[in-house]
C-alpha cells in the first residue's frame, strides 16, 4: 500500500477544530469540525461558548434545519443509546461453542457487572472471515440459523439491534438485487433497528428514503464524521478516534442537534479515559469494543467502572442532558482548574447537573465551585450530601475527581422539587464505586487440540505421505497483516489512527518448535470419494448438519468429483475423519515443514487445508490455514486472502460456529505421528 501521508504523524483532519474569537471570522469554516477546541485559558471561555452558538444557529438557518427526523417516535431511543457495543458474531460470551447455540444472557450479564450495561448491539458478521469464499455480506447474515431468534432475544431484554453494511464489499457472489434493496430486506426480516455504515461517514438519500420504507425509524449510524447536512437523516455517529484538545471541547454534529447520538470509541486503546470523558461533558455515547475483528482489546477496570457510573447517571438524568441548557466549561473554582477538572452544566426547571472530568494523573479533592450555588447541592458520585448552601458565601463543600475519571454534582434550587428519578439513582450509583486500577486485563490465546492418537509405523500410511524427521526448527511464516493480528495481542495499541500504519502489508515472522517424533503428512488432500468411504463406514453425522457437504447432491458425490478435494467440512468433520485413517490433521508447522520438501500435491480446485492450530483466549476461536486456494474475491482489501500459496504462507480464519465455517474453499489432508523406528 502506498501511503500519501505519514501514518505515523496526524492529519489536520484528525485534529480539534480551532475556533477562533473573532467575531468576523467566517462560521462556514467551522461546519468541518470533529471537535471544537477548547482554550487553554478561561478567561476566554464565554467568547469560546458565543461563537459555537452563533455558529449552530448559522448553519441551522443555512441548511434551513428542522429537525423533523428527531421527532419520529420509532427512532427517538437513539438520543438515549448512551452505551452501544460491537459484538464479534461469534464471541464466545455471546456464542457457545460446545453447546453451538447464542447465550445472549451470559453476554449481557457480563456487560452489566462490569460496563453497567448495554443499550444497543451491532451485531458483527462477515468481515474478517468475508472473502474466504463467494458469499457475500447478506448470505454472512442469512446463513445464520438462529439469528432472527437472537435478535428477538436482544430486543426482549431491552436492547436495540444494528445490522453492519460493508459498501466494499462488490466482489463477492451476486444472486438477486442491489445493495440497497439486499439490505433494506434484511433490516426488515430482522426487525434491525438500526443500520452501521461500516467506512461509511453517510448514506445516499436514495438509501435512507428505502431503508425508513422498510422500517420506518431506522437508525443510521455513519462512521467518522458526518456532515453538518446530513444531520437531519442520521440519527447517530460514530466519534472514531476523534482527537481532543488539552481542555475538553465539544463535539461539533452533538452541538449542532443534542438529539443526535454519538458513540466515542478508540477502539485498539488500552486506555479510555479521554474518550469517556468527552462524551461525559458533552452528554454523549460511548462504543464498547472489546473483540476487536477477533483481537481482545478489553476495557481495564478503572475504565469499565467509570462507565458503569456514567452511563447509570445519563440514563437517569437523560431529559436534562437533552433538554438541559448545555454549558460547557462551566466555571469552577481555582484550584480545581488548577488541578486540571473541568465540567459542563445542564439545567433544566431549577435542576442542574454537574459533569466533571479530571484530566490529572492524581485523585483531586477539593472545592469544585468558586461560588456555591443557592440550594441543595448533592455529590453524586462521592458520597453523602454534599451541602447545602444560601448562595451568599457558604461553605464550599469539598469534592473528590477520581484521576482519568469522572465525578458529578446535582443542583436543586431553593422551592424545586428533587427529581423524581434522583433516590434510585443514588441507591443504583451506591454499588458502583471507582476502581483506581488501570493495567490492561491481557488475555493469552492457546491451542485447542483433541487428544492425539498413539504412533503408529511407518508402514501403516500411505506410502507417498511425506515424512518430517523429529527434532528443532525454525520457519519463517509470511503473512498479510490484517486487523486480525496473527498469534497474541493487538497488531498495534495506543496509536492515534483507528487503522494500522502499514495494514495488509506482507509481514513476517519467525516460529521455533521441537518435533518429538517423526511425522507424515498427506501428500494430497482428503477427496470426496474418500470422504464418502468414511461417511459409509462409521455412519459419521456432525451434531450441526448445516452446510455439511453443501456440494453433495442428495447426500451423493456430485458427478465427476470423486478426486476432487472434499469440502464443506468444519474442524470437527477433518478431525473425524483422520481419527479413522489413525492420524489427526497437521499443525501449522508441520504442514509448513512438509510444504517445504516440495512433495505437497495440490487437488482440483485448490482449496485452503485446515490444520490442528486451533486456537481459543476466551472470546474468540480461530485457524490458521494452509496452502491458499483458487478462489479470491477481487475489489478490496478487506477480503479474506485468496488465490494460490506457497506453502510459507499462513492465513488467520476466525472459526464461526452452527457449521458457518464449512466452506467450498476450505478442505484438509492428514498426519501422522510416526514411531521412532
Amino acid at each position: 500500500m502506498t501511503y500519501t501521508f505519514d501514518p505515523l504523524v496526524p492529519r489536520p483532519i484528525d485534529l480539534p477544530t480551532l475556533v477562533p474569537l473573532d467575531a468576523v471570522a467566517r462560521l462556514e469554516d467551522l461546519d468541518e469540525a470533529k471537535i471544537f477546541a477548547a482554550p487553554d485559558d478561561p478567561a476566554d471561555w464565554p467568547a469560546w461558548r458565543a461563537r459555537l452558538t452563533a455558529w449552530r444557529e448559522d448553519a441551522r438557518a443555512r441548511h434551513h434545519y428542522d429537525g423533523a427526523a428527531y421527532e419520529r417516535p420509532q427512532s427517538a431511543w437513539a438520543a438515549r443509546c448512551f452505551s452501544v457495543a460491537q459484538v464479534w458474531l461469534w464471541d464466545e460470551l455471546l456464542f457457545d461453542f460446545g453447546a453451538q447455540r447464542f447465550t445472549p444472557d451470559r453476554f449481557l450479564a457480563d456487560a452489566h457487572e462490569r460496563l453497567g450495561g448495554l443499550d444497543a448491539v451491532v451485531l458483527w458478521h462477515a468481515y474478517p472471515v468475508i472473502g474466504i469464499d463467494g458469499r457475500n455480506q447478506w448470505d454472512h447474515y442469512r446463513d445464520v440459523p438462529g439469528i432472527e431468534r437472537l435478535v428477538a432475544d436482544l430486543h426482549a431484554a431491552g436492547l436495540h439491534v444494528f445490522v453492519d453494511y460493508n459498501p466494499w464489499d462488490t466482489g463477492t457472489l451476486r444472486a438477486t438485487g442491489d445493495d440497497v434493496t439486499e439490505l433494506a430486506a434484511l433490516v426488515r426480516d430482522l426487525q434491525a433497528d438500526g443500520v452501521f455504515l461500516d467506512t461509511l461517514k453517510k448514506a445516499e438519500p436514495d438509501l435512507v428514503d428505502r431503508l425508513e420504507a422498510a422500517r420506518p425509524g431506522i437508525v443510521l449510524e455513519g462512521e467518522s464524521k458526518l456532515a453538518v447536512e446530513r444531520i437531519v437523516d442520521h440519527s447517530a455517529s460514530w466519534a472514531q478516534f476523534f482527537a481532543d484538545s488539552a481542555v475538553p471541547g465539544v463535539l461539533r454534529a452533538h452541538w449542532y442537534e443534542r438529539r443526535h447520538m454519538q458513540h466515542h470509541i478508540r477502539r485498539w486503546h488500552r486506555d479510555h479515559s479521554e474518550e469517556l470523558q468527552s462524551a461525559w461533558v458533552n452528554g454523549a455515547g460511548v462504543m464498547v469494543w472489546e473483540v476487536v475483528f477477533g483481537v481482545w482489546v478489553g476495557w481495564n477496570a478503572r475504565d469499565a467502572a467509570t462507565l458503569r457510573r456514567m452511563v447509570t447517571l445519563q440514563r437517569a438524568a437523560a431529559d436534562l442532558l437533552l433538554e438541559g441548557e448545555w454549558t460547557p466549561l462551566a466555571p469552577l473554582a481555582p484550584a480545581a482548574h488548577g488541578a486540571g477538572v473541568h465540567a459542563s452544566t445542564f439545567t433544566r426547571d431549577g435542576v442542574t447537573l454537574w459533569t466533571l472530568v479530571n484530566r490529572g494523573k492524581t485523585d483531586y479533592t477539593g472545592p469544585v465551585l468558586d461560588d456555591p450555588p443557592a440550594g441543595t447541592l448533592l455529590d453524586l458520585t462521592g458520597g453523602p450530601a454534599a451541602g447545602r448552601s444560601d448562595g451568599h458565601g457558604g461553605a464550599r463543600p469539598a469534592v473528590t475527581v477520581p484521576a482519568r475519571s469522572i465525578a458529578a454534582l446535582l443542583q436543586v434550587e431553593p422551592g424545586t422539587p428533587q427529581p423524581s428519578w434522583l433516590p434510585g439513582l443514588r441507591e443504583d450509583l451506591a454499588g458502583l464505586p471507582h476502581d483506581g486500577d488501570a493495567s490492561f486485563p491481557h488475555r493469552v490465546a492457546r491451542r485447542l487440540a483433541p487428544e492425539p492418537p498413539a504412533p503408529v509405523r511407518r508402514d501403516r500410511v500411505p506410502a507417498d505421505a511425506v515424512g518430517v524427521p523429529a527434532g528443532d526448527y525454525v520457519l519463517t511464516v509470511r503473512y498479510r497483516a490484517r486487523e486480525t493480528g496473527m498469534y497474541q495481542g493487538a497488531p498495534y495499541v495506543d496509536e492515534w489512527k483507528p487503522l494500522a500504519p502499514r495494514l495488509h502489508d506482507a509481514r513476517t515472522l519467525q516460529r521455533t518448535g521441537t518435533l518429538d517424533r517423526p511425522i507424515a503428512v498427506a501428500a494430497t488432500e482428503v477427496t470426496n470419494a474418500e470422504y464418502a468411504e468414511f461417511l459409509a463406514a462409521t455412519g459419521y453425522r456432525p451434531t450441526v448438519t448445516h452446510r455439511f457437504l453443501g456440494n453433495w447432491l442428495a447426500g451423493r458425490v456430485p458427478a465427476a468429483a470423486d478426486d476432487a478435494p472434499v469440502t464443506y467440512v468444519d474442524l470437527d468433520d477433518a478431525r473425524a475423519y483422520c481419527a479413522w485413517r489413525g492420524g489427526r490433521l497437521p499443525t501449522e508447522d508441520e504442514w509448513q515443514l512438509a510444504g517445504q520438501t516440495g512433495r505437497l500435491r495440490r487437488g482440483s480446485p485448490a482449496v485452503w487445508n485446515w490444520t490442528e492450530s486451533e486456537h481459543s483466549d476466551g472470546r474468540t476461536r480461530f485457524a490458521m490455514l494452509k496452502g491458499g486456494a483458487d478462489y479470491a474475491a477481487e475489489g478490496s482489501e478487506w477480503y479474506f486472502d485468496g488465490g494460490r500459496q506457497a506453502p510459507d504462507f499462513t492465513a488467520k480464519l476466525l472459526v464461526p460456529g452452527l457449521g458457518v465455517t464449512r466452506s467450498p474453499s476450505i478442505g484438509f489432508r492428514c498426519a501422522w505421528t510416526l514411531e521412532d523406528r
